[in-house]
């Protein structure tokens, strides 16, 4: 499920490629318009990871007048989405 200006949008998806710890392709099998997420993991300074998400989507119709405004929702979302990760990821257990 995601959120897009306000409104509930289903989406299933497959995944393409796995490679722990390094990369996750899922591609969407059902959905409003057809999307590539990528994630890859890296190592950084001091035992750190760093995360890139990267989302393509190739909108029809209607969907390709409204594209810039999807992506710029598209990438709110995934701000929030990664922010509230975060701070799960940083969370104290024990707390």
């Amino acid at each position: 499920m995601a959120e897009f200006l306000g409104r509930p949008l289903a989406y299933a998806y497959e995944i393409e490629e796995l490679a722990i710890a390094e990369r996750l392709v899922t591609r969407t099998v059902q959905g409003p318009f057809p999307m590539e997420t990528k994630y890859i993991w890296e190592d950084a300074a001091e035992g750190a990871a760093r995360m890139t998400l990267c989302n393509r989507g190739e909108p029809a119709g209607f969907k390709l007048l409204a594209a810039p405004l999807m992506s710029r929702a598209m990438r709110r979302a995934n701000q929030k989405g990664l922010r509230r990760l975060k701070q799960i990821l940083e969370s104290d257990p024990s707390a």
